[in-house]
């Protein structure tokens, strides 16, 4: 168990930075790099706050070890558990544009479901080869 919580924390830390960061350079390379400067301040955020992010949504990860619960509630119950972290941090270091109206906002949650969205499709298409791996071997 305890390794097991190694794990998820690590993979989380280390799927929230990487997600944090590509933003940060896909943004970087949209404005141009050289109208773009972070401070010390807002990179030590963005390493924090992805840390906490990516835990949040591993952690609650481990809904999936629930088989008597059907796999949309177990999304449902990770992606608000992930989400509610997201926002709330996103609102905190000022990642979400709340001072420019709805219009930024909508389109700011809208660029983080599609992330997550492609990072558990991911995940799930790896696990399930996995499994289906492993009955091969079980036949076999």
């Amino acid at each position: 168990m305890k390794v097991d919580l190694i794990k998820r924390l690590s993979l989380g830390a280390f799927v929230g930075c990487f997600v944090v960061m590509l933003v940060m350079v896909l943004g970087s390379l949209q404005l141009g790099p050289q109208n773009v400067t972070f401070s010390g301040v807002e990179i030590i955020n963005a390493f924090l706050g992805s840390i906490v992010v990516g835990w949040a949504f591993s952690l609650s990860g481990l809904i999936y070890e629930r088989e008597d619960i059907a796999l949309p509630l177990q999304v449902i119950f990770q992606m608000v558990i992930g989400m509610g972290a997201l926002f709330a941090i996103a609102i905190y270091l000022k990642w979400m544009p709340v001072e420019f109206g709805i219009g930024p906002i909508i389109t700011w949650i809208a660029i983080a479901c599609v992330f997550a969205a492609i990072f558990w499709l991911g995940f799930y298409v790896y696990y399930y080869l996995v499994a289906r791996d492993l009955n091969n071997k079980l036949i076999k």
